[in-house]
């Protein structure tokens, strides 16, 4: 029982993960492949931050509450991600480091 949730939990992290990548891929033109630039020459470098920093961040641009200058742009690009799509793009991005 406890292989099968192991293999399970890892099987979704791994799904996640991938989900995260693809989901990214539409960021990695202002912040980089990686995260390692400042967007536009204005944001943090995201690939500095952790995982909870990162929820915090997106889920602050998509209810208004988090962002100095690029707060309208970022908030566009943000609001249509689930829970789960912010989830997963922090984790691919904290994984990257």
């Amino acid at each position: 029982m406890k292989k099968t949730l192991l293999i399970l939990l890892t099987m979704s992290t791994m799904i996640m993960a991938a989900d995260g990548a693809a989901l990214y891929s539409k960021c990695a033109g202002c912040h980089g492949t990686q995260g390692e630039k400042k967007a536009l020459g204005k944001s943090k470098i995201i690939n500095e931050m952790n995982k909870e920093d990162l929820i915090f961040a997106l889920n602050g641009y998509k209810d208004g509450s988090y962002g100095g200058a690029m707060k309208g742009l970022m908030k566009g690009q943000v609001a249509k991600l689930s829970d789960t799509d912010v989830e997963a793009i922090a984790l691919h991005i904290a994984v990257e480091k």
